[in-house]
C-alpha cells in the first residue's frame, strides 16, 4: 500500500471525530461530565476480571491495556479456559471453533499449531501474554496454563507488528492469585489417551507479597489413527513479587517435552473419498517420533509512577529444537492405488528474544480524557532449519491396504539447510479518548523497521532485506442505549515476503486494509453479551509462482468480507452459553495460471457455526452439577489452492455431563462426535488430508486440595 493510501485511510477515519468537533454543540461550554474512571491495574494482574459464566467483560490484547470489552471499538472474541473444562479438551484449536470465523489450517503434521485463519487469511502469528509465541515450530500450546483466549478480529499491527489482517489470538496465562489452592485433574478416554493435570499456586509469605504457581500436565495418547501417538510433559512454574506498594514484578516460565508421530492423513483418490480408511497411515512405524522440545522465560517489572501512570518492562525470551524421521506421502500414482513416499529428517532449532518497554497513563485534554500508550520493542529471532531428504526407489506403499515395513531409502542425500536472521525494531502510539458519557475513540500507529537476512547453505546464497512499515487503526464506539454500542473502524497490516524476485531483488511486504463495522449489546441485565460485526478486507503484494522463470512474482491480491456474530455468557443462574456463526467470502481478486483470481482461499468455509450450553443444577443433592452439549459445523472448503478440491461440510454433536461429589470431588464424562460424523478438519492437498475424530468419550476426576 502507498503512502499515499496509508494517508488517505487515516485521515478518513480521523474526519470522524474531527467532523464532530465541528457541532455547534461541541463549540459551546459543555457540561462537566461524569466519567467512569479508565482502570490503571496490571493487565496481567487479574487472570479473568469479572466473568458471569462463559462472559468475560475485560481485554487486555485488544488495547494492551485493561479496557471493558465494550468501550472498545472492535470485534473480540474471549474464550475462557471454563470452555475447554467443560469440553474435557486441552486442545487451543477446540477452544478457537468457538471465537467466531476461525478455522483450521495447516498444522504441520500434527506437531504445532502452525497455521490458522481468522476472517478467511491464513496466519502463522498468534502470541501468548502480548508476545509472539510461535516463531520456529513450538510445539502445540498446552491448556493446563491457559486462562483465556482472545481473538481481536481484523489488522493489529499497531499494537502486534507483522503478521496477517484477518485477525490475532492471543493466549492469556494462568498467574499466581493470594489465596492457596492445589487442583489436580486426570483423565482417560479412547484409544488409551491419558492425562494428568495439575495446578498448584502458595502464597510465599504471610502479606501476599510473594506469590507462585506452577501448572503440569502429562499426556500419554495413542490415536483412532493406526501406528500414531503423543507424549508430552508440560511444566510452567511462575513467580510474582510486590517489591513495594507501586512496584510489582512478575517471572513465568515454561518447559515442553513433545514426541509425536509426523503424520499428514489420508489421501483422496480423483478428489474423491471412497475407499481410503480414515484410520490408514501412511508412513512407517518404525521412523520414530519427532521430538520437540522448547523451553520459554518472561518477566515483567511494573511501576506506578502514580495513580495516573505507569510504566512496564518486559522480557521475553524461547528456544526451541525439532528432530527425527518421517516417511512422507507424495501425489497418487498412475495406479490409482498407490503413493510414493520421500523419507525425510529434520533438525531445526530457534532462538527468539523480544523486550518491551511501556508507559501508560490517564490524562485529561479539554472536557476529553485519554488512556495513552507509548510503547517500544526489539526483537532478536534465529532460526537454523535443515530438512534432508533421502533417496532410493519409489518407496511406496498402498492406500487401501498398506504393509509396512519396507527398507528405508539409502541414497543421496539432498534438500535445504539454511540460516534465517530476523531483527526489529518498532515504536507504537496509542490513544483511547473518552468524548463524552456515549463517544468513545481510538486511535494507534506502529513504525517498525525490520531486517531479515537469510544465508541458504544448500544453493550457497544469500539474501538481504529491510523494510520500513506504519501501521495504523482508528475507531469510534457510540452507546447509543445504556445495552447498545455501534462501532466502526479501519485498520493496516504488513507482513515481509522471503526470498528474491528473478533479478534477486526482495519483494515488497505484503499489506492489507480492513473495515469493520458493527454492534455490541447486553442482555440479561448484562449477564449475556454479543457481538456482530461486518467486514471487508484486501491483502496485496502475495507471492505466485512464475513459471516460467521458476522464482516468485508479487502480483497477487485477495479479499475477504462478510460477517461475524459472537454470544457469550450467563442466559439464567443456570444457564450459561458461548456460541457464534460466521460469513466469509474469501477469494483470490488477482492470481496467476496456477491460482486463478476468483479461486477460493485454502480451508476458509463460507459459514461455519457453533454452540454450547450447559445447565448447571441449582439446589438438592444435584446442586453444582452440570449437563451440556456443543454443536459445530463448518461448511465445505477449498482442500488445495486453485483447484477443485473440496472438503466436504460437516457437523458434530458432543455431550457433556459433570457430577460434583463434593465441593472437592468432580467426576465428569465427555461423549464427542456422538453421532459419529466421517468428516476432514483440514488439508493442504489432496494427499495431505487431516480426518476427524470419530465417535470418542474422555472420563475425568477433578481433586480441589
Amino acid at each position: 500500500m502507498s503512502s499515499r493510501k496509508k494517508a488517505s485511510l487515516l485521515g478518513l477515519t480521523l474526519g470522524l471525530p474531527l467532523g464532530l468537533l465541528g457541532d455547534p454543540v461541541f463549540a459551546e461550554e459543555p457540561l462537566p461530565l461524569e466519567l467512569d474512571a479508565i482502570s490503571v491495574t496490571s493487565d496481567y494482574e487479574s487472570p479473568t476480571g469479572p466473568v458471569n459464566g462463559y462472559r468475560a467483560t475485560r481485554s487486555s490484547s485488544a488495547t494492551k491495556t485493561d479496557t471493558a470489552i465494550r468501550d472498545i471499538p472492535q470485534a473480540i472474541s474471549v474464550v475462557p479456559a471454563s470452555v475447554l473444562k467443560d469440553l474435557g479438551s486441552s486442545s487451543v484449536e477446540r477452544a478457537l471453533d468457538f471465537a467466531g470465523g476461525v478455522s483450521k489450517q495447516n498444522n504441520f503434521g500434527g506437531l504445532t499449531l502452525y497455521e490458522y485463519s481468522v476472517r478467511g487469511f491464513t496466519t502463522s502469528e498468534f502470541y501468548k501474554d502480548g508476545f509472539s509465541a510461535n516463531r520456529g515450530y513450538p510445539s502445540t500450546p498446552d491448556a493446563a496454563n491457559i486462562e483465556r483466549i482472545e481473538v481481536l478480529k481484523g489488522p493489529a499491527a499497531s499494537l502486534y507488528g507483522r503478521g496477517d489482517p484477518g485477525g490475532t489470538v492471543n493466549l492469556v496465562t494462568k498467574k499466581p492469585q493470594a489465596e492457596a489452592f492445589t487442583t489436580l485433574q486426570t483423565s482417560a478416554g479412547s484409544w488409551d489417551r491419558y492425562r494428568t493435570a495439575l495446578d498448584v499456586n502458595t502464597p510465599l509469605d504471610e502479606q501476599g507479597d510473594v506469590l507462585s504457581r506452577i501448572n503440569l500436565a502429562v499426556e500419554d495418547n495413542h490415536s483412532f489413527r493406526d501406528h500414531v501417538s503423543n507424549q508430552r510433559v508440560f511444566v510452567a512454574p511462575s513467580f510474582s513479587w510486590r517489591l513495594n506498594p507501586d512496584t510489582q514484578l512478575l517471572v513465568e516460565s515454561e518447559f515442553v517435552r513433545h514426541s509425536a508421530t509426523f503424520d499428514r492423513g489420508i489421501v483422496a483418490p480423483n478428489n474423491t473419498w471412497s475407499g481410503v480408511s480414515r484410520r490408514t497411515f501412511l508412513g512407517e512405524p518404525n521412523d520414530g517420533d519427532i521430538d520437540n522440545h522448547n523451553n520459554l522465560l518472561q518477566a515483567s517489572l511494573e511501576h506506578h509512577l502514580n495513580d495516573s501512570w505507569k510504566l512496564r518492562l518486559a522480557s521475553h525470551y524461547k528456544e526451541g529444537k525439532l528432530w527425527g524421521f518421517a516417511s512422507e506421502a507424495r501425489p497418487l500414482n498412475a495406479d490409482g492405488h498407490s503413493v510414493n513416499r520421500r523419507y525425510r529428517e529434520r533438525d531445526n532449532n530457534w532462538h527468539d528474544s523480544i523486550t518491551q518497554l511501556e508507559l501508560r497513563g490517564l490524562f485529561d485534554l479539554g472536557n476529553w480524557q485519554h488512556e495513552l500508550l507509548l510503547g517500544s520493542e526489539y526483537e532478536n529471532y534465529r532460526k537454523n532449519e535443515r530438512v534432508t531428504t533421502v533417496a532410493g526407489g519409489p518407496y511406496a506403499i498402498d492406500i487401501y491396504h498398506p504393509v509396512y515395513g519396507q527398507a528405508k531409502p539409502d541414497g543421496a542425500r539432498s534438500g535445504s539447510d539454511f540460516f534465517e536472521h530476523v531483527e526489529s525494531q518498532a515504536l507504537n502510539l496509542q490513544d483511547q479518548i473518552v468524548f463524552s458519557d456515549k463517544l468513545r475513540g481510538m486511535l494507534g500507529a506502529r513504525f517498525e523497521h525490520f531486517a531479515q537476512r537469510i544465508d541458504d547453505y544448500s544453493r550457497n546464497a544469500s539474501s538481504r532485506q529491510t523494510h520500513d512499515a506504519l501501521t495504523q487503526r482508528a475507531g469510534l464506539l457510540y452507546q447509543l442505549t445504556p445495552d447498545t454500542g455501534l462501532f466502526a473502524n479501519a485498520s493496516t497490516s504488513f507482513k515481509p515476503n522471503n526470498g528474491l524476485d528473478a533479478s534477486g531483488k526482495s519483494f515488497n511486504p505484503e499489506e492489507g486494509v480492513g473495515y469493520e463495522v458493527g454492534i455490541k449489546h447486553e442482555l440479561f441485565d448484562n449477564r449475556l453479551s454479543s457481538t456482530l460485526a461486518f467486514f471487508h478486507i484486501d491483502k496485496e503484494n502475495v507471492l505466485a509462482l512464475d513459471p516460467s522463470t521458476d522464482t516468485n512474482r508479487a502480483m497477487g491480491k485477495a479479499r475477504s468480507r462478510g460477517f461475524d456474530l459472537q454470544v457469550s455468557g450467563q442466559v439464567s443462574d443456570a444457564v450459561r452459553v458461548i456460541g457464534a456463526f460466521a460469513y466469509i467470502d474469501a477469494e483470490v481478486t488477482k492470481g496467476d495460471a496456477v491460482i486463478p483470481a476468483g479461486s477460493r482461499i485454502l480451508g476458509v468455509a463460507k459459514h461455519s457455526g457453533s454452540l454450547l450450553g450447559v445447565y448447571e443444577f441449582q439446589d438438592g443433592h444435584w446442586r453444582g452439577s452440570d449437563v451440556g452439549a456443543a454443536f459445530t459445523y463448518v461448511g465445505d472448503r477449498s482442500g488445495e489452492a486453485g483447484s477443485h478440491f473440496e472438503l466436504p461440510a460437516y457437523h458434530t454433536v458432543d455431550l457433556l455431563a459433570h457430577y460434583k461429589a463434593s465441593d472437592q470431588v468432580t467426576v465428569g464424562l465427555n461423549l464427542n462426535n456422538l453421532f459419529d460424523e466421517k468428516y476432514y478438519e483440514r488439508a493442504y492437498s489432496n494427499y495431505w488430508v487431516s480426518p476427524g475424530e470419530p465417535r470418542n468419550f474422555t472420563v475425568s476426576l477433578t481433586l480441589n486440595l
